[in-house]
């Protein structure tokens, strides 16, 4: 690469970088007053997606939405919501670069949940039972969607409507969660299923091996 190919990169990285800075989401981003709250510390980074239904989501302090991440609620920017609330993101957070968050009624996460890349979190469904209408025009009723704080979703795991994840879980890598899964707990798989339990009132038994039947 000659100078002047060296120059245009650099100025190149510069301008991406800039884009960044200038795109990203903060605390008094004219963008942000649009949210039912927009915690200190906090940023939907630069590039986004997609991001509407701003007036039902809640992000908490020092959270951190990654690049190329998808936050809705509602199916459009045209859908009316009953709820003030429809996603609740708390403290701390983490959404991993490329992951989405899709809610209709309700999509909990608790404080300090870190996801790694291309997570999907969604509390609404296609429905299929009418064969006269195409898949994608049928809607199933979302079921809520609950993460519990100090919990990590591993890279391109899905939860899905119903689902119940609590506190200081592990869902591994790929893993799909369609039920519930208890507190202080290791789950992989399709669906994912228990493998590791931390008992708190046994801290010397540390994390134990368990059947997933």
């Amino acid at each position: 690469m000659g100078t002047i190919g060296r120059w245009v990169g650099t100025a190149l990285q510069g301008a991406y970088a800039w884009a960044q800075r200038a795109g990203s989401i903060g605390p008094g981003h004219r963008r942000a007053r649009r949210f039912v709250a927009f915690g200190d510390g906090s940023a939907i980074c630069f590039p986004v997606t997609a991001l509407y239904g701003e007036r039902h989501i809640r992000i908490g302090r020092h959270t951190i939405v990654g690049p190329h991440c998808t936050l809705s609620a509602g199916v459009s920017p045209e859908h009316v919501l009953d709820r003030e609330t429809v996603v609740s993101i708390g403290d701390g957070c983490l959404i991993g670069r490329g992951s989405g968050i899709v809610a209709h009624e309700s999509i909990v996460i608790g404080d300090d949940v870190f996801t790694g890349h291309h997570v999907y979190i969604t509390d609404a469904n296609h429905g299929y039972e009418d064969p006269d209408v195409p898949i994608g025009r049928q809607f199933a009723a979302p079921r809520p969607v609950e993460i519990g704080a100090g919990s990590w979703l591993g890279h391109g795991s899905i939860v899905l409507p119903g689902a119940r994840v609590g506190r200081h879980v592990v869902i591994g890598a790929g893993s799909v969660v369609t039920g519930t899964i208890p507190d202080f707990s290791v789950a992989v798989g399709v669906p994912a299923r228990v493998v590791r339990r931390y008992d708190p009132a046994d801290p010397e038994a540390g994390w134990r091996a368990v059947d997933p039947g």
